[in-house]
């Protein structure tokens, strides 16, 4: 799984869902750093969100012959879209997203419940898994969707997904272990490459 790189939005920790916005120079650089660790994978399948953010990401990283998956769109956060967690406090005080859900929005953020967003992440999942057979299946996403998707891979609710804490621009990778789902690394950082 790969995080998109940093954004204006991200960096100012606003709450970006539908929003398509373009990576910033640092969230292209972090994108291109993960570039050689993704070589290094036997990746059979890559499946990005529309969103340009994602698939500026994937580009830079170098995945090729990728397909575009709506449900890899992170979380619609309706009324939310574009504030950041102070700004909703102000209104909503101890608002929490995992537990207190979001606003509808207009009609191009109506918002999602975090079950909403956990069947879209059970049914990538259940693309994934067919594949992984034959090699690793990399999901380029979004941070609240991919820490959903965690979730429903270890079996758990998709509002444990708050568990997870994913930064920008790294990578995770879910795996198995006695035939049993586990997290086998978790939001690591891209290494700069060495410059020859």
């Amino acid at each position: 799984m790969i995080r998109h790189g940093e954004t204006a939005w991200s960096r100012e920790l606003r709450h970006t869902g539908r929003t398509d916005l373009p990576l910033t120079p640092a969230g292209e650089a972090s994108a291109a750093s993960l570039a050689g660790d993704l070589a290094r994978l036997p990746i059979v399948a890559t499946f990005a969100s529309p969103a340009q953010r994602a698939l500026r990401t994937a580009e830079l990283a170098g995945l090729k012959d990728l397909t575009i998956d709506p449900d890899l769109w992170e979380w619609d956060y309706g009324g939310y879209e574009g504030k950041t967690g102070a700004e909703i406090r102000t209104q909503r005080p101890g608002w929490y997203l995992w537990r207190d859900g979001v606003i509808p929005g207009d009609a191009g953020h109506p918002g999602e419940t975090v079950s909403q967003v956990g069947a879209r992440a059970d049914l990538v999942l259940d693309r994934a898994r067919p594949l992984l057979c034959r090699g690793d299946v990399a999901l380029v996403a979004h941070g609240h969707l991919l820490r959903v998707l965690t979730a429903r891979w270890l079996g758990l609710a998709a509002g444990d997904g708050r568990l997870f804490r994913l930064d920008t621009g790294t990578l995770s990778t879910l795996g198995t272990e006695h035939e049993e789902a586990v997290i086998s690394t978790w939001n690591l950082p891209a290494r700069p490459q060495a410059v020859s």
